[in-house]
């Protein structure tokens, strides 16, 4: 039969980075293409015993369906947890959990942009969000960086624009795939620029806990008085992954919204999952166990990097995050990234071309990505060590 898929889906490509992951499949290729917490940081025995308290106690109420908002307790507990250093949620707003973060960026698309409509995001950015955005209709636009920050100039430039975007996405923490982090300064200008033209700012921050250097800088969402800024914050990093937990802080109005959203799309997120954390919450030492997983990728972000500056040839560029999982790779124009993957991949060695992450990937880009969370240390050092002597070979 030939079957006649939508238009909204013929634009989608399948993502780039699941494709690479399944090469990774093979157990000899080192993969520095994911985005993984590292296996170090799972509170195993922790969840283990939690589910096996709860299965004890209330099995029915386990696996028996929830409400759409989510379970009251992990909503109570997930409130106190996001405002404990400051004010994410204020008095106008509610909490929604979700399944991940990636169903905000859905939700919010699906609610505010009719086919055909702006949605505005960094320049690279994260693929997931962008193929949410084009995936529900919406014309995807990118902002560039300049000097390591979101070009403010070239956003006002695009707001003052007599058709106006929807919303604004941004990743202020360790930015996917850059590891960027936004100034304070920066926040505040786009903050004013989105009060100005009466713009939304969705501000992803699945990084943002895992900070191992500097000072905690305020989120946008934080210094919002007007109800402007949709706030996304997942639990997957800090906790697990595999149980697809992530908050939604926002107006009362906009969460109304995006419940009915989620009541036409999975009904409510995983119960078991909700309760699991919602007790994770409640009975663990939260700032020990953040403090814990920041001890672990600060050392194996110190470990790649170090590797790189012994290994890589100079002309290669690439700065130390202060947190997050991934590091930032930019070549010299005369290297051609498609064939330094290529002959990565054939070394057994996984990466990702930092093309993935524009909104057209078509542009030309030099860059890759380097994620330091899930590979071994043993990994790190070979795989990189590799990549260095090709460096060497190619540039």
């Amino acid at each position: 039969m030939n079957y006649q898929f939508s238009k909204r889906m013929s634009t989608i490509k399948a993502s780039a980075i699941r494709e690479i992951l399944k090469a990774t499949s093979d157990p000899t290729i080192i993969s520095f293409a994911g985005g993984n917490p590292s296996a170090e940081a799972f509170p195993l025995d922790a969840i283990r015993k939690i589910s096996n308290q709860l299965l004890e106690k209330e099995p029915i109420n386990l696996l028996q369906y929830g409400i759409s908002e989510g379970d009251n307790e992990l909503i109570s507990e997930a409130e106190l947890f996001l405002n404990r250093s400051e004010s994410i949620i204020k008095e106008n707003d509610k909490l929604l959990i979700t399944s991940g973060s990636q169903q905000i960026m859905e939700f919010t698309v699906k609610c505010f942009c009719n086919d055909g409509d702006i949605v505005l995001t960094e320049n690279p950015s994260f693929i997931g969000a962008i193929n949410a955005f084009k995936s529900q209709g919406a014309k995807v636009k990118g902002i560039g960086f300049k000097n390591g920050q979101l070009d403010v100039s070239e956003l006002e430039r695009v707001l003052s624009k007599k058709i106006k975007p929807k919303f604004l996405y941004v990743i202020p923490n360790f930015q996917n795939p850059m590891g960027t982090v936004m100034s304070l300064k920066v926040r505040k200008e786009i903050l004013a620029l989105a009060k100005k033209y009466g713009v939304i700012i969705l501000e992803d921050n699945p990084y943002g806990d895992l900070r191992f250097e500097g000072n905690i800088i305020p989120s946008i969402k934080s210094l919002d008085k007007d109800g402007i800024v949709i706030y996304a914050a997942s639990l997957s990093k800090i906790i697990a992954p595999g149980m697809r937990i992530a908050c939604c802080v926002a107006d009362k109005a906009i969460i109304e919204r995006f419940v009915v959203a989620k009541q036409v799309s999975d009904i409510h997120s995983n119960l078991w999952s909700q309760k699991v954390i919602a007790k994770f919450l409640q009975e663990y030492d939260m700032d020990n166990h953040l403090f814990q997983l920041s001890q672990i990728y600060q050392r194996k972000c110190q470990l790649m990097y170090n590797q790189m500056k012994k290994h890589f040839h100079p002309d290669i560029i690439f700065n130390k995050p202060s947190g997050g999982m991934f590091i930032w790779v930019t070549f010299p124009k005369s290297v051609d990234i498609e064939d330094f993957i290529k002959k990565a991949l054939d070394l057994k060695v996984a990466v990702v071309p930092g093309k993935v992450f524009l909104v057209d990937d078509k542009e030309e880009c030099h860059s890759i990505r380097l994620n330091f969370s899930t590979p071994t240390d043993e990994q790190i050092i070979k795989g990189i060590s590799i990549l260095g002597k090709l460096t060497y070979n190619l540039v």
